[in-house]
């Protein structure tokens, strides 16, 4: 009881940090400044992995096409924040992304290949879009746009080698428990996002 007091104490510290994981609009400077935004942006980080574990423990082809799936979607908002389309609440939504994607690890959820691949599309939007807005007004918006892409495609792959340790039981286990990590960070931050609007 008390562990899981402290765990809670210690997600509320950090959750300021995490809903303003997106907040560098307008500063955006060319490849490393993009490939750090996933993997410094918490939420952007466990939602990248959390695609490559579901990924993991769907099989082929799901194992491919989602991680897939998500760049190519992600590019489609980059583009709408680049523009300067609203869209309404991204940062709810990416909040929303870990925790589903985490639930849908942590409960080994069977999903069929087109909802999982719709689903992991729809949050992509969202998480492109948050870089889109980035890329406003960037000395290198392609620098920048590469170094995003290549984080979240390196993420998935954290995500894919570690979610193929499922083939053993124990290894399944640390997945479903990694998924439950992950949905913990995208409830805390859900949880600071709602408490900032």
């Amino acid at each position: 009881m008390k562990l899981c007091r402290c765990v809670a104490m210690s997600l509320l510290v950090h959750a300021p940090s995490l809903a303003w994981a997106h907040a560098e609009v307008g500063t955006a400077q060319g490849l490393l400044s993009g490939f750090k935004h996933p993997i410094f942006g918490t939420d952007h980080l466990v939602a990248m992995v959390a695609v490559g574990l579901w990924g993991a423990q769907l099989g082929a082809p799901a194992i491919w096409l989602l991680p897939i799936t998500f760049p190519l979607v992600m590019a489609i908002g980059g583009v709408v924040g680049v523009i300067g389309a609203p869209l309404p609440l991204p940062d709810l939504f990416i909040a929303v992304s870990a925790l589903v994607l985490g639930g849908a690890v942590a409960f080994g959820l069977r999903a069929p290949l087109g909802i999982a691949c719709t689903l992991v599309g729809v949050f992509a939007v969202f998480h492109g879009y948050s870089h889109g807005v980035g890329l406003r007004g960037a000395e290198n918006a392609t620098g920048y746009a590469v170094g995003f892409v290549v984080a979240t495609g390196l993420l998935h792959l954290v995500g894919i080698s570690t979610g193929l340790i499922t083939r053993w039981r124990s290894g399944a286990i640390a997945v479903r428990l990694a998924g439950t990590g992950v949905a913990a960070v995208g409830l805390t931050t859900l949880l600071a996002t709602v408490i900032a609007i």
